[in-house]
């Protein structure tokens, strides 16, 4: 023991002053880390046992866990405001030889009271979402929350474009000086109902979903510009799904193409009318000259008319292409101009024609003093 204590003496006489300084700091430093490591691990304990505490709590049910569980007065009022909508009894019966539809709307119970009186003064709309301009409306019920309308009404539409639509029937309160208020709604696909059979049944009123934009149909065209001979050439190939215009639940289409030249108009052509269609196929071609130093001021447009003898045309819907387009009709006319000489087709959308007209922002009519025009 004494050569080993001695051993150890010299040792540390030998070894630096600063050298045993730094080894005294580290073995402090490893120190605090355990001391460290052994309060968080009994922290960790703790809080375990307390989650254990308020599991086993829920399950025997004590108002202590009952109050951290409970839902915020929001979700509970929301919830309330749903069962309160009420419930609406209707009829559907589809006729497969005259290819209409009868909606009968029967009656609504338990109604939410929108008025300070605690009633309401409901009325339905319906309407298939295919034509959401096309609405049907019942008489209103004064004062009441269980109304007897016993209305019903009649849809034309063809069997093949049943299952792609849905029936929307939407309780309002009517209100004299304000607008209406919206008690709730029913939405049906018809593509999950057997039209085989006439169809009587209650459904629950749920919130108003956001009004759907109406569809107006589809079309594909074809662009092509040569800019070595100032050649643009657009063909009008098909359209699809078109909004009716008839009484007869079709239309008879034609489509316009105009060029917009610095937001005024400078040339149009139009295709044939193709009679009693909603997917009329035209594949014809009309070429323009537009000079190369004009091509990123001109916009394209093309709209779908349905023609009448005895009144006014009227416009389906409209799309314009350009520098000045976004989204699908901007990559479309992108296309074109990055593959000089070779034609790209491309399906698009239409849109409502007050939305096109207002971002055309459209000037009025001049001829515009151009070769070839």
């Amino acid at each position: 023991m004494k050569v080993t204590q001695i051993t150890v003496i010299v040792l540390l006489c030998l070894i630096p002053r600063w050298a045993l300084i730094a080894i005294a700091v580290a073995v402090g430093l490893v120190l605090l880390l355990i001391i460290i490591c052994i309060i968080k691990c009994c922290c960790c304990k703790k809080k375990r046992k307390k989650k254990e505490k308020l599991n086993l709590g829920s399950i025997n049910g004590s108002s202590t866990t009952v109050s951290l569980v409970q839902p915020e007065m929001d979700d509970i009022e929301c919830g309330l405001e749903e069962e309160k909508r009420g419930r609406l009894q209707y009829s559907l019966e589809y006729d497969f030889r005259s290819q209409e539809m009868k909606v009968g709307v029967k009656q609504a119970a338990d109604l939410k009271a929108m008025d300070s009186g605690g009633t309401s003064d409901p009325y339905v709309i319906v309407y298939l979402t295919s034509d959401v301009r096309k609405k049907y409306e019942t008489k209103v019920y004064r004062k009441t929350l269980n109304p007897v309308f016993n209305e019903s009404f009649i849809f034309q539409i063809p069997q093949a474009e049943v299952a792609e639509n849905t029936l929307v029937m939407q309780v309002y309160d009517f209100n004299r000086f304000s607008k209406h208020d919206i008690i709730g709604e029913m939405r049906l696909p018809l593509g999950d109902v057997d039209l085989q059979h006439v169809m009587e049944q209650w459904h629950e009123l749920t919130p108003a979903s956001k009004i759907e934009q109406e569809h107006l149909g589809e079309i594909c065209f074809s662009l092509r510009y040569v800019p070595s001979t100032s050649k643009l050439t657009v063909v009008i190939l098909e359209a699809k799904k078109l909004k009716r215009m008839d009484p007869n639940g079709l239309s008879d289409p034609y489509v316009k193409v105009q060029l917009i030249l610095n937001k005024k108009k400078w040339k149009k052509k139009r295709t044939s009318v193709k009679k009693n269609t909603l997917s009329p196929y035209f594949n014809e071609a009309f070429v323009f000259d537009v000079p190369f130093n004009l091509i990123q001021n001109v916009d394209l447009v093309i709209s779908i008319w349905d023609h009448d003898k005895m009144s006014k045309n009227d416009q389906i819907g409209k799309l314009f292409l350009g520098c000045r387009a976004t989204g699908n009709q901007l990559r479309h006319w992108s296309d074109m101009l990055a593959n000089p000489r070779r034609p790209v087709a491309q399906w698009h959308s239409l849109q409502p024609v007050e939305d096109i007209d207002k971002t055309l922002g459209l000037k009025t009519r001049f001829k515009l003093p151009l070769p070839n025009s």
